[in-house]
């Protein structure tokens, strides 16, 4: 197994390195910058250039150079704007959706949100631009042949982890540390059955790797 980490430079992505590092799994890190990639370069870190926002052509070039055989999406426009989050939210994602398909990369690993599948909870949510985005790349993703995998956090914070997480409700929110989504993703990628599966998550009670499993 060798993941491509897309948004590897956001919070979870980030994390998500670490994470993979310490259980030894071969990862490379999707990046948009050269700055980026030099900067983890400098840390040993492998790389890959990936711009969601470039031709289908030039983005399939890029996953085919990373050599992986996973695709795990935690990209993310991080509140720049509708414009931003309609290229790289929605037709970024879908872009990597149609390449895996085109490459044969069967696994696929979404982040995605708490009530993105809930239309009366997204004015309240304060980012709706966002939450359609999520909602309709979810969408596009079941309807792939892909064996994907989607996670729906809480409210995520920057707070240690507590290594443990509960199931979510349909109309239910709570908050997760970013530190225990990534954890959350490595438990996935371990686990063949969660392939057709996904999880709403916040933090709770049961170890991440009894609710995953």
């Amino acid at each position: 197994m060798k993941v491509l980490i897309i948004g590897a430079h956001g919070k979870v992505g980030h994390l998500l390195i670490g994470e993979l590092q310490s259980k030894n799994i071969d990862f490379v890190a999707g990046l948009r910058s050269k700055e980026q990639i030099k900067a983890y370069k400098d840390n040993n870190i492998p790389t890959q250039f990936i711009d969601l926002t470039a031709s289908l052509d030039d983005i399939t070039k890029s996953v085919k150079e990373s050599g992986a055989d996973v695709l795990l999406f935690s990209a993310g426009a991080g509140g720049a704007g509708s414009d931003l989050t309609l290229q790289i939210d929605l037709d970024g994602a879908i872009k990597t959706m149609m390449i895996a398909e085109a490459l044969d990369i069967k696994r696929y690993i979404m982040v995605s949100s708490v009530f993105s599948d809930n239309r009366d909870k997204w004015d309240a949510s304060g980012i709706k631009p966002y939450m359609i985005a999520k909602h309709y790349a979810d969408v596009h993703l079941r309807g792939t042949d892909l064996d994907y995998t989607i996670i729906h956090p809480g409210g995520l914070t920057d707070e240690e982890s507590i290594g443990k997480i509960k199931l979510l409700g349909e109309n239910e929110v709570d908050n997760i540390p970013r530190i225990d989504v990534a954890k959350s993703l490595v438990e996935i990628l371990q686990n063949p059955s969660t392939i057709g599966k996904e999880y709403s998550i916040a933090s709770g009670d049961e170890p991440i790797s009894d609710v995953i499993k």
